[in-house]
């Protein structure tokens, strides 16, 4: 029985997909719920599974091509029969004693990047030892066997004559990747975000002595207690909501000619996934506890490796806190995420001099930063801000008090 392959609906406003990488190949038995290719969607991918055990008869949609909800991909051949039945065997023919049959020879495929490479190395496809799957020969392979090509004998320098300066190469081999689906939508959002607001940046340094300390005095008992570690992002969220109740404009945005107020913080907090960047949105953060922010971002951060965020979790949200610091970045002015009204900016700490009572002393310092749509903040409330965080995160009791 033949089972047809369809997109399936990955979102309200998402009517196609692109597809991606194809992980089986036609001819291939696959098992029920085994994961065949992955889509790509606007905002987020996703495996999709074999509906039954079977044999893939038809790739109907290769990598790279677009496919919209609901239409078939692929064809799918149930309980594993093959998908066609094999030519009958024929009697070999008898070898002509006077002449010696050379076996035939299966060119083996090769692919693009792997082509130019043996085609620069003089190499012939029989040279080289595919290790891709199907014996398929990759870039990796022919460079393997380059390695392993001995080095040329030197030609004494008498003997070899003057040559005419050589003309200018291209220093290295290019490679031309389509950009995925998910990056597309991401670089038109951040080109729309440069037109459409009126984009700036304020910028100030918060001292974390007072927040390292209070991890480092209860993180044994937040470990034993929640099985897992008290990390910044938490006292930033808290800060962040903090500074939205007294600053709302921020966690408002613009819809035509009214201005929005949400009187709910649903905070997005960027995280590397197996992609590139996404931001999945913690909901109603002003009723979850530090526990609670820490395994709902621990869990953001496994899943998006393993791109398996749902679509839901990356839509809305009211406000986006952005940590470039993990990845030792000491200053930047991040891009809000339209229709959003501001970005908060974590960076790197780092050890710095400050006077502290007339005294200069050395503290973890970092600096923060925040982008906002000048058309509904002011630069004052910005600054504020900006201020009430920084005056959160250095006296943490604040937090609990609510003053």
């Amino acid at each position: 029985m033949q089972v047809e392959l369809k997109v399936p609906s990955v979102g309200e406003s998402i009517t196609e997909v692109e597809i991606g990488q194809w992980l089986k190949n036609e001819g291939d038995t696959v098992s029920k719920d085994e994961n065949l290719v992955v889509l790509e969607s606007e905002k987020t991918t996703l495996e999709l599974p074999a509906p039954s055990s079977g044999t893939i008869e038809k790739v109907l949609k290769r990598k790279g091509e677009t496919a919209k909800v609901g239409e078939v991909i692929a064809l799918l051949k149930q309980n594993g029969a093959p998908t066609a039945p094999k030519p009958e065997a024929k009697p070999e023919p008898k070898p002509d004693p006077k002449k010696a049959e050379a076996p035939p020879q299966t060119e083996p495929r090769v692919m693009p990047a792997a082509a130019r490479a043996m085609a620069e190395q003089g190499f012939t496809p029989e040279q080289i030892q595919g290790t891709g799957p199907g014996g398929r020969i990759l870039k990796e392979d022919v460079q393997k066997e380059a390695n392993n090509r001995p080095a040329p004998m030197e030609t004494p320098r008498e003997a070899v004559p003057p040559a005419s300066p050589p003309l200018a190469a291209p220093s290295g081999e290019e490679q031309v990747v389509p950009m995925t689906r998910l990056r597309k939508t991401l670089a038109e959002r951040l080109v729309q975000a440069q037109h459409t607001a009126a984009l700036l940046t304020t910028f100030n340094e918060v001292d974390m002595h007072e927040v390292m300390n209070l991890r480092k005095q209860y993180q044994d008992q937040f470990t034993q207690k929640y099985g897992m570690k008290l990390g910044f992002m938490s006292f930033f969220i808290k800060a962040a909501v903090d500074a939205l109740r007294l600053i709302p404009q921020v966690n408002a945005e613009i819809r035509g000619t009214d201005i929005v107020y949400r009187n709910y913080y649903d905070i997005g907090v960027a995280v590397g996934g197996g992609k590139g960047l996404v931001v999945p949105v913690l909901r109603n953060t002003e009723r979850m506890s530090f526990a609670q922010i820490e395994a709902a971002i621990a869990d953001f951060g496994k899943r998006a490796k393993e791109n398996k965020l749902k679509v839901e979790e990356l839509q809305g949200g009211t406000f986006t806190i952005s940590n470039g610091g993990i990845y030792g970045s000491l200053l930047s002015t991040p891009i809000i995420n339209p229709p959003q009204s501001g970005i908060l900016g974590m960076h790197a700490i780092q050890e710095r001099p400050v006077a502290r009572e007339g005294q200069v002393v050395i503290r973890p310092m970092m600096y923060l930063a925040l982008t906002y749509d000048h058309r509904i903040v002011d630069g004052r409330e910005a600054v504020t801000f900006l201020k009430r965080i920084k005056d959160v995160l250095e006296n943490p009791a604040r937090m609990l008090l609510e003053v």
